[in-house]
């Protein structure tokens, strides 16, 4: 593959990744509009106040090593960070799809899915170019 052909490639991926980091954090503030603390295993059996305040601030941490891994200037933590995200943002379609039966579960709206499962599909398409990319490198000659 030439190198112009893999930088289209390489920024096709960029902006698949980041659309989908994006719309995992705008899902998040769609997730206070539907109280998900009242879904998850590790904030359910608080109440409403202190499991509000607790899922909020869980994410001050949670987005402090994401963003700080995907923003690294070391190559290979930058990539397996990419690759790690790009993974939870298919995982987190499974386990809203686990969790829509939870009496609690507030995400019925178009919005809400288009931004749960539009992450999952974009996290899809990072590793399917990825890997048409992978394929079409040229290969080293023995």
């Amino acid at each position: 593959m030439s190198t112009g052909a893999n930088n289209v490639t390489n920024l096709i991926r960029a902006v698949l990744f980041y659309t989908g980091v994006a719309m995992l954090l705008t899902h998040e503030l769609d997730a206070m509009r539907n109280h998900e603390w009242r879904v998850l295993p590790l904030t359910a059996h608080f109440d409403d106040s202190m499991g509000e305040d607790v899922f909020v601030w869980m994410h001050v941490p949670l987005f402090d090593v994401m963003i700080g891994c995907i923003a690294s200037i070391e190559r290979r933590i930058r990539a397996t960070a990419q690759n790690v995200v790009a993974a939870f943002l298919m995982i987190h379609c499974g386990l809203h799809l686990a969790f829509s039966g939870h009496a609690e579960y507030e995400f019925g709206e178009v919005q809400s899915s288009v931004l749960i499962y539009g992450a999952g599909v974009l996290g899809l398409l990072f590793f399917v170019v990825g890997y048409v990319l992978s394929r079409q490198a040229p290969r080293p000659e023995s």
